[in-house]
Parts: structure tokens; C-alpha cells; sequence
């Protein structure tokens, strides 16, 4: 789809791919053929950009028709370049200005936290967006207010438009910032090839467990020596060129 429409942003998709697979299969309290279900867990996408991947994982998952991925990015299409909510079922929130989505996520868990509802809210981020101040604040408004309802996972990739993360502005020690706004870091371990992508999220995000602290799942799932003067291509060639991996998921 992403090579019909000539369109960027294919290595955030790629690297996002089988998290998702794995949200929406088995994490995920959603109902395909009732998108709108009030007891749904929301899933934002901050990091819109990546809308090639949630869209080709919704239609797999039956919200709506695989035909509707041959008009992605075309004009007229209501699959855009960034995500977008209007008249997509399964898409909560329209995202793709970096740093928004995280905030939007932050508040509908404590909307749900403060009427005691059982719904969960889930936000992925990319690594770049953290340079926002805007994801800086519900990293601590989160944790003061107790929003244990609320699950963020940072796709740590490195990679950015113009550069590098670390060339771009250096988020290390990444980690320990965001333990010391008051979050349970968990590294999913991919980097460990004995730890399948699938196990490692489904462990991570054990929900039914009691929290002292909000869960933060960091993901890495692009190798990171890069080629800097190919960003844009890199990560599919660091994709394909991995050993195969075989992932099959109940449900998909």
C-alpha cells in the first residue's frame, strides 16, 4: 500500500508492526464489529506519521474493508497521510503533529480513572516526539494524578526525519528520566534474539498485576548502527535484511 501511494514514513510503520499485531490481538479490549463499544481500551497513535501501519493492522482485524488500503494517501481518500479519526472506525483520536496524541491519551485515562471506569488507555510514541515539551507533561501529570490506567510505549528506534536521535537532541539516559517522573520502565528485551516480540509485549504488559508505578514498555526494533545519510530508507533495509522471523498471532 505504502509503495502504491509513493508515500514516506515506511520505517516507523515497519517498526511499530508486530507491536501492534500484538495489541490488537491479544491486549486489546476492542470489538471490530462494534468500533464504537463504550467499555473499548483507546489506543492513541501519537506518533501519527506511522498511519500506514495502524491502518493495515485495523483492516486485518476487520474494522474495515482490506480494499480500503489501495486508496491509502490518495486524494480524496479517508486514509491520509496522518492519522485521522473521520470516518475511519477504530481510530480514536487524529494524530501526526508530534508530542499531541500522548496529552490527548493522558487525559482520557484520567476522565476514566476519576468515574472508576474499568477502560484502559494505551499510547505509543515515537522517540522523537519526546523532544516536545508537550509529551514532558503528562509524563508528569500522569504519575501525580495515579493513572495507573494509562500504559505508554515509546518506539525507540533512533531514528529521525533529519538525523539521528541522539544527533537531533540526545534523550539519554532516556530510561532513568522517565523513572524519575515516577514510571515502571520495562525494555522489551528484542535486542535479546531468544525473546520473541510477540512474549516479550504480552509479558510486559501484564495489567491485571497491582502497580506501585505507571508502565512505560521501551521498544527497539530497528538495528541501531545506522546509515545516517539514508534515514529515510535505513530501516526498511535494516527490516528486511534481519534474519526471518516466523510470528504468529492468535486472533490475526
Amino acid at each position: 500500500m505504502t509503495a502504491r501511494a509513493r508515500s514516506a514514513h515506511v520505517g516507523t510503520s515497519l517498526s511499530m508492526a508486530d507491536l501492534l499485531a500484538v495489541l490488537y490481538a491479544r491486549v486489546l479490549r476492542v470489538r471490530a464489529e462494534e468500533p464504537d463499544w463504550p467499555g473499548r481500551d483507546r489506543f492513541i497513535l501519537s506518533k501519527g506519521h506511522g498511519c500506514a501501519g495502524l491502518y493495515a493492522v485495523l483492516a486485518e482485524r476487520g474494522f474495515f474493508p482490506l480494499s480500503w488500503l489501495d486508496g491509502f494517501y490518495a486524494n480524496g481518500s479517508r486514509l491520509t497521510g496522518h492519522v485521522s479519526h473521520a470516518g475511519v472506525p477504530g481510530v480514536e483520536v487524529s494524530t501526526g503533529s508530534l508530542g499531541h496524541g500522548f496529552p490527548v491519551a493522558c487525559g482520557m485515562a484520567l476522565a476514566f480513572h476519576r468515574v472508576k471506569a474499568p477502560e484502559r488507555v494505551f499510547a505509543l510514541l515515537s522517540d522523537g516526539e519526546c523532544d516536545e515539551g508537550s509529551t514532558w507533561e503528562p509524563m508528569l501529570f500522569a504519575p501525580h494524578h495515579r493513572l495507573d490506567n494509562l500504559i505508554a510505549i515509546v518506539d525507540y528506534n533512533k531514528i529521525q526525519s533529519l538525523g539521528t536521535v541522539a544527533q537531533v537532541i540526545n534523550l539519554e539516559p532516556f530510561a532513568d528520566k522517565w523513572r524519575a517522573c515516577g514510571w515502571s520502565v520495562t525494555p522489551d528485551g528484542r535486542s535479546d534474539t531468544s525473546c520473541v516480540p510477540s512474549r516479550c509485549v504480552v509479558d510486559t504488559i501484564d495489567l491485571d498485576r497491582p502497580r506501585d508505578q505507571l508502565n512505560l514498555l521501551l521498544t527497539r526494533n530497528i538495528d541501531r548502527d545506522v546509515n545516517e545519510s539514508a534515514l529515510y530508507l535505513q530501516p526498511l533495509v535494516a527490516y528486511l535484511s534481519r534474519e526471518p522471523v516466523s510470528i504468529v498471532v492468535e486472533g490475526l
